[in-house]
């Protein structure tokens, strides 16, 4: 019998009417993760290690679609205990808290996964939009990344990753999935289009076989609601509240409209900060070329000064620190101050 053929008698077998205790299902699925992660040693095409830089994506990729148009304290409500697990992290939203039908909209695109096990935190999150994104779970050493992706997209993935080896496959809280092995300590896993989305994760860090069977199992699909309730608080915080404090000494172009960062949503403090400097830079590069155009010296020395200033501005120092949007904005916030301009900085800097 084949490993999925196996699989697909212990899901029968875990049905919930008949088993009637949830931790018995939990129990069926580490068990069968487990074998399948313990298995010999897969057959390798050929060995692809590669270096995963931190290096965020640009501002026109991580561009949000949602506005959180009111939080109140969130309430935990533990979803129950299961041997060696612990209290569940996950979290519900108490009733009066209010998103707006934008972010119920673009949670429920996403495929809001979470890890059901105590002490699992969420890292990083971009790009919450209906096409793609990026959410990042870390626990001491361990971390698993979680990137979405549109359906049309699969099959080339797929075809890529067998480069690596032959997969084997999986469910992730029933979602089919196929499991690809980099070592001993780094996997992957594809999970089959649901909904016009399919999912990658990889993990980063000290992992076994055993250990990312037994996350596997932990992995649940929940509701938007619950899933915004997972996310640090600084995520979900109002976009007007985050702006302020991330605009505190960066000066603004012309007729720039802080209310329409609204439309940036919930991201990581990252993410935010680029797409708000973003907006930003594209801002003053649009008012020195209107200010070229027309002859207005004045303006142009403005724009040139504020760009050239961009390397004092704290949200610009504290992204240099974490990723490299920072480097890229210099480089051409400088050609401006110094007279030129690349046709390029539009899809750089993610100007509209």
């Amino acid at each position: 019998m084949s490993v999925e053929e196996q699989f697909d008698r212990l899901v029968r077998d875990a049905d919930p009417g008949r088993l009637g205790v949830l931790g018995d299902i939990d129990g069926v699925k580490q068990d069968l993760l487990e074998e399948i992660l313990s298995e010999s040693k897969l057959d390798r095409v050929i060995e692809m290690p590669q270096r995963r830089l931190r290096v965020r994506g640009f501002a026109g990729v991580v561009a949000a679609a949602a506005v959180l148009v009111s939080v109140v304290p969130v309430s935990i409500v533990v979803r129950g205990q299961s041997e060696g697990r612990g209290v569940s992290p996950i979290a519900t939203v108490d009733p009066g808290v209010v998103f707006s039908p934008l972010v119920m909209a673009a949670a429920q695109r996403n495929p809001r996964l979470l890890i059901d096990r105590s002490g699992w935190k969420v890292t990083d999150l971009s790009g919450f939009t209906e096409e793609l994104g990026m959410i990042r779970f870390r626990r001491g050493g361990q971390e698993l990344e979680m990137n979405w992706y549109p359906a049309s997209g699969y099959a080339g993935r797929y075809a890529g990753l067998l480069q690596v080896n032959r997969p084997k496959s999986v469910r992730v809280d029933g979602w089919p999935g196929d499991l690809f092995e980099y070592s001993g300590s780094d996997f992957a896993v594809l999970t089959r289009p649901r909904e016009d989305v399919f999912v990658e994760m990889r993990t980063e860090g000290d992992w076994s076989r055993k250990e990312f069977a037994r996350v596997l199992a932990d992995i649940v699909r929940v509701d938007a609601r619950t899933w915004l309730a997972a996310l640090p608080a600084e995520m979900v915080m109002p976009v007007g509240e985050r702006a302020a404090k991330v605009l505190v000494d960066v000066p603004l172009p012309p007729g720039f409209d802080v209310a329409a960062l609204e439309d940036i949503g919930v991201s990581d403090s990252y993410h935010f900060g680029v797409d708000v400097t973003s907006r930003v830079g594209c801002g003053w590069i649009a008012e020195w070329q209107r200010a070229r155009a027309s002859g207005d010296e004045a303006a142009v020395r403005r724009a040139a000064d504020a760009l050239r200033g961009s390397h004092g501005w704290r949200v610009l120092r504290d992204l240099d620190r974490a990723g490299d949007w920072a480097e890229v904005f210099w480089e051409y916030a400088d050609e401006v101050a110094a007279g030129t301009v690349r046709a390029g900085y539009v899809g750089a800097l993610g100007c509209r």
